[in-house]
C-alpha cells in the first residue's frame, strides 16, 4: 500500500506568479491545458498499489479546490484529500502535523511532491530503487550548470551507492552539480527526524519564553532541518534522473513548463493535442510524422499527394497543385496537412479556420480565436477572445480579457540555454537596476486591449482598460 502527499503552499508563497494567482490558486493554475497540480495526481494515481493521496498546505478550501477534488476522485477513482494547515508550517511541518492521516492503513511508503515542479515523475523508478533497498529517504535529483545549481538544493552524492553524503539548500559557492528535484520517497520512519525536529523546536521555545512561539515549534523545512542534519548517516539516498524538469515559480516558468508537458503529450495523452483537420486551424507543431529522407527543395515538380520529401529520380516525374504549405520536411496543400502539434484546444473554445496556432500554444475553455490570429509560445486562459489578426507571441492572457483586431501582444522568453543540455530556467527578477528586465507579457484577468496597439514585455494588472501602446512596463 502507497500513499501520496503533495505540497501546495498557501496564498504567501507565489507572490513571482501575480498577478496570475489572484485569480485562482497557484496549484490550480492551467498548465498545458489542466491545472498544474493534476499532473502530480496523474502520475501518482499510475504507481501501482496506490490508495489514497493527500494535498497538505495553507490555502482556504475554496469552491475552485473543492471542485478540482472532486473532479480528481472521480477521474482517478482514488480518495484525493486536502488538509489544511492552522498556519504555514513548511515543506515538513505539515507531514509530521498529519502523521496520524499519513499512516493511516500501513502504507509502505508515500510519496512526497512539492506542487511547483514540472516533472516526467519517475515514480516508479524510485519505487523500484527504494524496494531494492529500502532507506527512510529518497530524493530525486537531476543536474544543473555550476552557475544554476547555486540557486537549488545541492547534493555530493556517493557514486556507487548514491547515498547522500552532504547536502546544502542554495549554497553561496559550487557544491555540486547534482540538484533537489523536490520529489521524494519517504518510509514511516522518515517521521520520526521530523519529531526530533519538532520537539527541539518546541524546547527552543520554551528557553526564549514565549508561548506565543507554537506555529515556530511546528515549522520544520525539510532540505535545511532534515536533509542537511542527515547527509552523511545512511539514511538519505538519492536517485538520479535524466528526465523533463523544472520548477514553476513565475509565470514564464509556467509558460516553459507547458511546453515541456506539451512536448511529452504525443506519448502520454495525444488526445489532448490538436491535429489538423480539413477546414480547420493550422497547428504548426515541433513534432510532425517521421521524417524518412529530406533533401532541398527542388525545381522540378512534386508529388500531386500530400507526402514525405523524397529523393531521387521518381521525383521529376511527380506533380503538385499550388498553393503548398511545406513544414518540417512534411509537405501538401494547406487544407489537407496533417501534424501532431505541441497545442491544446479546449473542446468549448472556438478557433477560426485561419487561425495559426503553435508551437507551444495551450487555449483553454471558453476562449473565441478569431480570423488570420497567430499564436506562439503562449497561454490563453478560459474566456479570452483574441479578435482578428491579432498576433500573441511569449505571452499569457488571462481569464476573460480582450485583445483588439491588429493588436499585438508579446514577450520575451528567459527559457534555458539550449546548447547547455544541463541549463535550468534561471530566478526570474524583475527589475535590474532599477530597470524592469525583458519578460514575457500577463494580461491580468478582464483586461481590454483596444485594436492595432503594440503591448511589449509589459505587465497588465487585472481589470484594465489600454488606450495606447506599452513598452516594458508594469500597468497598475
Amino acid at each position: 500500500m502507497l500513499k501520496a502527499v503533495i505540497l501546495i503552499g498557501g496564498p504567501q508563497k507565489g507572490t513571482r506568479f501575480r498577478p496570475l494567482s489572484f485569480e485562482v490558486p497557484k496549484p490550480l493554475f492551467p498548465v498545458a491545458g489542466v491545472p498544474m497540480i493534476q499532473h502530480h495526481i496523474e502520475a501518482c494515481a499510475q504507481v501501482p498499489g496506490m490508495q489514497e493521496i493527500l494535498l497538505i498546505g495553507f490555502y482556504q478550501p475554496d469552491e475552485p479546490l473543492t471542485q478540482f477534488l472532486e473532479a480528481a476522485q472521480q477521474e482517478f477513482n482514488l480518495p484525493v484529500r486536502y488538509l489544511q494547515e492552522f498556519a504555514p508550517l513548511g515543506t515538513g511541518g505539515g507531514l509530521y502535523h498529519f502523521r496520524d492521516q499519513i499512516l493511516a492503513g500501513g502504507p509502505e511508503a508515500f510519496f512526497v511532491l512539492n506542487a511547483d515542479v514540472c516533472s516526467d515523475f519517475p515514480l516508479n523508478a524510485m519505487l523500484a530503487a527504494h524496494r531494492q533497498d529500502r532507506h527512510p529517504f529518497l530524493l530525486l535529483g537531476t543536474t544543473a550548470n555550476r552557475t544554476q545549481s547555486l540557486n537549488y538544493g545541492c547534493i555530493v552524492e556517493n557514486p556507487q551507492t548514491h547515498e547522500v553524503l552532504h547536502y546544502v539548500e542554495k549554497p553561496s559557492t559550487f557544491i555540486s552539480d547534482i540538484i533537489n528535484c523536490g520529489i521524494y520517497l519517504f518510509s514511516p520512519d522518515a517521521l520520526k527526524p521530523l519529531r526530533d525536529v519538532f520537539q527541539r523546536n518546541q524546547q527552543d521555545g520554551q528557553l526564549e519564553d514565549s508561548p506565543g512561539l507554537w506555529p515556530g515549534a511546528g515549522t520544520i523545512r525539510l532540505e535545511q532541518d532534515v536533509f542537511s542534519a542527515l547527509a552523511g548517516q545512511g539514511q538519505i539516498y538519492v536517485y538520479l534522473t535524466d528526465g523533463i524538469w523544472s520548477q514553476i515559480k513565475s509565470a514564464g516558468s509556467a509558460l516553459y513548463a507547458s511546453r515541456l508537458y506539451l512536448g511529452r503529450y504525443e506519448f502520454t495523452h495525444p488526445e489532448r493535442l490538436a491535429k489538423h483537420t480539413p477546414g480547420g486551424p493550422q497547428i504548426r507543431g515541433t513534432h510532425p510524422a517521421p521524417i524518412l529522407n529530406l533533401c532541398p527543395l527542388p525545381h522540378t515538380p512534386l508529388p500531386s499527394e500530400p507526402g514525405l520529401l523524397t529523393s531521387g529520380p521518381e521525383l521529376k516525374s511527380q506533380s503538385l497543385p499550388l498553393p503548398i504549405q511545406i513544414w518540417f520536411g512534411v509537405f501538401g496543400p494547406r487544407a489537407s496537412l496533417l501534424l501532431l502539434g505541441n497545442v491544446y484546444i479546449h473542446p468549448t473554445a472556438k478557433v477560426a479556420p485561419s487561425a495559426v496556432l503553435g508551437p507551444n500554444v495551450s487555449i483553454g475553455k471558453g476562449v473565441t480565436v478569431g480570423e488570420g490570429v497567430r499564436l506562439r509560445e503562449s497561454i490563453v486562459l478560459h474566456g479570452a477572445t483574441l479578435q482578428e489578426h491579432t498576433c500573441v507571441l511569449h505571452s499569457i492572457v488571462g481569464w476573460g480579457s480582450t485583445v483588439g483586431r491588429w493588436a499585438r501582444v508579446e514577450g520575451t522568453p528567459n527559457d534555458p540555454n539550449p546548447n547547455d543540455p544541463r541549463a535550468r530556467m534561471d530566478s526570474e527578477s524583475l527589475f535590474k537596476d532599477g530597470k524592469l528586465l525583458p519578460a514575457i507579457t500577463i494580461l491580468g484577468c478582464r483586461v481590454r486591449i483596444p485594436a492595432e496597439v503594440l503591448i511589449l514585455n509589459s505587465i497588465v494588472l487585472p481589470h484594465k482598460e489600454l488606450s495606447r501602446s506599452f513598452t516594458n512596463q508594469i500597468i497598475l
